[in-house]
């Protein structure tokens, strides 16, 4: 059993494959990896090799520690960079101050609607299909969820053409099909209108330190804490920095 880093635009599975080969690890060894990451998070990925893999039940629940940042003012139906994006209420933001996000608000038990774009199954379907074939329940599947801390890393802000160049730069590592150029040209469409002045030329960005519970959605936390503020928010960028191995 050891820890790897996924990287960003990885998926569990290609993280693990890139192991095998960087490891020497003999192609009829079995390997699995406990605890998955989004294709937008990186970090730490722990995994288990040979008999282990029988074990990987008592390796899924572990508590893990994030580092997020939350750009507000918009955001998508993945609550990620890899969605369609939506403008928030821009009045809200105007007049917000980024100094009233208070993250010990956050920290306890709380019920967390699964993301449109996530695997969980209704009847048998994956949320992401259903999302995609706009087939989506009237109610959202929930999980209870527990936050150990939260804290505010850093602030600052992000115009409008870094924004573009970020989230492009995200799209363009992802393998797939994940409507990676429906996502771009929307992306474009909306951030160019800040260059006509119908948007702000800036937006708010916040990076906050999770401990939590396996299976809190960080983006899921992201979406909830821009409608907290008026507006509107999604994660631009997602680290798993630690799993608390017990």
């Amino acid at each position: 059993m050891f820890k790897i880093w996924k990287n960003l635009g990885e998926t569990p599975l290609e993280a693990l494959e890139r192991c095998r080969v960087e490891r020497g690890v003999a192609a009829d060894v079995p390997m699995t990896y406990a605890g998955r990451l989004d294709p937008m998070a990186e970090g730490e990925l722990l995994v288990l090799v040979g008999d282990e893999c029988r074990c990987k039940a008592d390796f899924l629940g572990l508590d893990k520690e994030y580092e997020v940042e939350i750009v507000f003012g918009v955001s998508t139906d993945s609550y990620d960079a890899l969605g369609l994006v939506t403008i928030g209420n821009i009045e809200k933001l105007k007049d917000w101050n980024i100094e009233r996000l208070d993250p010990i608000k956050y920290v306890g038990k709380l019920t967390q609607p699964y993301p449109p774009y996530s695997s969980k199954a209704v009847n048998g379907e994956q949320l992401h299909t259903l999302a995609r074939e706009g087939r989506l329940p009237q109610e959202m599947p929930t999980k209870e969820v527990e936050i150990y801390s939260m804290e505010k890393f850093s602030e600052s802000t992000i115009t409008a053409g870094e924004l573009k160049k970020r989230i492009f730069d995200i799209i363009d590592r992802v393998k797939g099909d994940f409507r990676q150029e429906a996502i771009k040209q929307r992306w474009d469409e909306i951030l160019s209108q800040s260059f006509n002045k119908s948007l702000p030329r800036e937006f708010p960005v916040v990076t906050i330190r999770v401990k939590c519970s396996s299976g809190t959605y960080m983006r899921a936390l992201a979406d909830r804490m821009g409608k907290d503020a008026g507006t509107s928010a999604f994660a631009l960028s997602i680290k798993r920095t630690n799993i608390c191995l017990k």
